[in-house]
């Protein structure tokens, strides 16, 4: 890689860390820029995978009261998490190449509309917490996230706010978390048997890093029904290109 790539690919890092802990589509910005210097898709995908371990670093390095605050119900949602992460790991290396990515857009459109609706489906459940329902859709969606992870974020954010009852701010942490550690089980099984290109990796780690950090601080600053929205719309918009590409 030229410098030019490296140049690219740490400012790539920055704003993927930063729309990904905001949005949850971190993905959207990283992938393609993994793409543009050259890199094979399969290996744009596990090296995006290792590099995005590192926006849930600097975010839990800015919210880690918050994090902590969420008690024991945690380690129990992370192994969730890392059973998942680790079982879409498996799906990308052993499988054929394109398994269940036609279902992928309708999955992130779904949980788009999701967080449109989300006050109103509370509302049908009546406000009460759904854990089993939640720590099941939690593994799914980590299984997804550990095999190509565009729109992950997004998916989790969706499932928080409907079967928890945490507010969308706590919700926006435990995403950064909970997908951080699917994507650093993952990155465990791509780092032994994956095609990791490590120098586009530290690259764009070295930029996640930083808007990961960054993250935190925004997202406090955005009225909590604005975020909900534009993370749906942004969802939808990322719906449509996993579709159309």
């Amino acid at each position: 890689m030229s410098l030019l790539d490296i140049g690219l690919l740490v400012v790539a890092g920055f704003f993927a860390g930063l729309v990904g802990f905001v949005t949850g589509l971190a993905s959207i910005v990283s992938y393609p820029a993994l793409l543009a210097v050259g890199l094979p898709p399969v290996t744009a995908n596990v090296t995006n995978t290792v590099a995005m371990v590192a926006v849930g670093v600097g975010a839990l390095s800015n919210s880690t009261r918050e994090v902590a605050d969420t008690g024991p119900k945690l380690w129990r949602w992370a192994l969730y998490s890392a059973a998942g992460g680790l079982v879409g790991a498996g799906i990308l290396l052993l499988a054929p190449a394109g398994s269940f990515e036609a279902i992928v857009p309708f999955m992130v459109a779904f949980a788009a509309l999701a967080l449109l609706l989300q006050p109103r489906l509370r509302a049908l459940a009546g406000g009460r917490d759904m854990p089993r329902t939640y720590s099941v859709s939690l593994f799914v969606v980590a299984i997804y996230g550990g095999y190509f992870g565009a729109g992950a974020g997004v998916i989790f954010l969706a499932i928080a706010l409907i079967l928890t009852s945490e507010k969308i701010w706590r919700a926006t942490i435990l995403k950064s978390f909970l997908l951080g550690v699917a994507n650093l089980v993952a990155a465990i099984g791509f780092a032994a048997f994956g095609p990791v290109h490590w120098g586009a990796a530290a690259a764009m780690a070295i930029g996640a890093l930083a808007g990961g950090w960054c993250g935190p601080p925004v997202v406090r600053r955005i009225p909590p029904s604005v975020l909900r929205v534009v993370i749906a719309m942004a969802g939808f918009g990322l719906a449509v290109w996993l579709w159309v590409r």
